[in-house]
């Protein structure tokens, strides 16, 4: 396999995105707003979300192709996105997947912007997700921090 490629989308082809979720059975979206980022490897094979909100961004739309899952593209990608997005980033994820995202230097979240905490909250009504944030966005803000991505 060839190593992926990890890069912003551009806006006018947030539908392929769209394409790509809807191709693996997702019934995730691109964004209208934000961020959208690729991993592509002759194709694309995963992709993320970085949506503003507060002084930060929320990460939504997390997904991998199921052959591509576990040599690091989510990694990849998470790395990629956040690498030049100041301030903190939230996401809410599933209680299975929070020592992954604590890998990533992520941290459960002890407080969310007032529109990630009604979020929730809805959200929170039909399933069980843990809110995370990555105070430090970018392992270049802070020297020294063993907690980088």
């Amino acid at each position: 396999m060839t190593l992926p490629e990890f890069l912003p989308l551009c806006r006018s082809q947030r539908r392929l995105l769209d394409h790509f979720y809807r191709q693996h059975g997702s019934r995730m979206r691109a964004s209208a707003q934000g961020q959208l980022w690729v991993a592509r490897a002759q194709a694309m094979v995963g992709a993320l979300n970085l949506t503003p909100v507060a002084d930060g961004h929320w990460l939504t739309g997390l997904f991998v192709a199921p052959q591509w899952r576990g040599q690091g593209v989510a990694a990849g990608l998470i790395s990629a996105a956040l690498a030049n997005s100041p301030g903190p980033t939230w996401l809410f994820c599933h209680p299975a997947l929070q020592s992954f995202y604590a890998r990533q230097a992520f941290t459960t979240a002890s407080a969310l912007p007032v529109e990630l905490a009604s979020r929730l909250a809805r959200y929170q009504r039909s399933k069980t997700l843990v809110a995370m944030v990555c105070a430090q966005s970018s392992a270049t803000s802070s020297p020294g921090n063993s907690t980088s991505v």
